[in-house]
């Protein structure tokens, strides 16, 4: 990353951090309700010394690469059927959009029942909330690509895989990748939602464990902020990817 572009990004976050500092001398709450971010700092960095955030934020970041490669997995397959079939979407496209409306945190209770307080449950949860955005941008990007580029690949006798692969994927793969980038925050969105339903380990754990029985609110900003920086990360990195490959045709 370019110097000239760091320089913003920390004069934000300096930004926030003296606003945040401000509200809490002029509200003049106690640390218990708004710790100041020194606070959170300091109870971050003894929470990963002794070994506290380290156990959870392992299980989260399992359940959210799993769960994002199953259901992007499933989701890339079922937008090229929507994009390439009139049957298909008009069997899917209702289904699609009742599972979207529904709010994923009132289906969480009834996954982590039905398929237990463990890791497949998160997966489950995870892979529901990617699916959709990946399926309607893969959809998306599928259907721009230009029909003369597929009927020159039709005269020249291409088969239907190397349409897809040379063809296809590559004109459509600015739109599916804009897909993922929002598919891979809603994983971390998803297993937090999933801990919360039901788990013995994870950072959603970690934060009801530090409001309830441990009471320990700059542990929950804390775990509440590596949250965000975990979603900022992979989202960083999927951008990164798609500058490579995306930069590179």
């Amino acid at each position: 990353m370019r110097q000239s572009s760091i320089v913003p990004i920390l004069a934000a976050l300096a930004g926030f951090l003296l606003l945040w500092q401000a509200v809490v001398v002029i509200s003049g709450f106690p640390p218990f309700i708004l710790p100041a971010p020194i606070a959170v700092l300091n109870r971050f960095v003894t929470a990963w010394a002794d070994g506290t955030i380290g156990p959870h934020l392992a299980t989260t970041l399992l359940e959210v690469t799993l769960g994002f490669a199953v259901g992007a997995g499933f989701a890339l397959i079922a937008g090229y059927a929507l994009a390439r079939s009139a049957f298909v979407e008009r069997l899917l496209s209702p289904y699609l959009v009742a599972a979207q409306a529904t709010p994923i945190l009132a289906l969480a209770p009834l996954i982590a029942l039905w398929f237990g307080p463990g890791l497949v449950g998160k997966v489950v949860i995870c892979a529901l909330i990617v699916f959709f955005p990946v399926a309607i941008a893969t959809m998306v990007g599928i259907r721009s690509v230009d029909a003369r580029l597929l009927e020159l690949g039709r005269s020249l006798r291409a088969t239907r895989r190397q349409i897809l692969t040379t063809l296809e994927i590559p004109a459509a793969l600015p739109s599916i990748l804009g897909g993922i980038r929002v598919g891979v925050t809603l994983a971390v969105v998803g297993a937090i939602v999933g801990e919360w339903a039901g788990a013995e380990r994870g950072l959603g754990v970690l934060i009801n464990l530090a409001r309830g029985s441990l009471f320990d609110i700059p542990l929950m900003f804390a775990t509440l902020l590596l949250i965000s920086f975990v979603g900022i990360a992979l989202y960083l990195a999927v951008v990164l990817v798609e500058r490579r490959v995306v930069g590179a045709r």
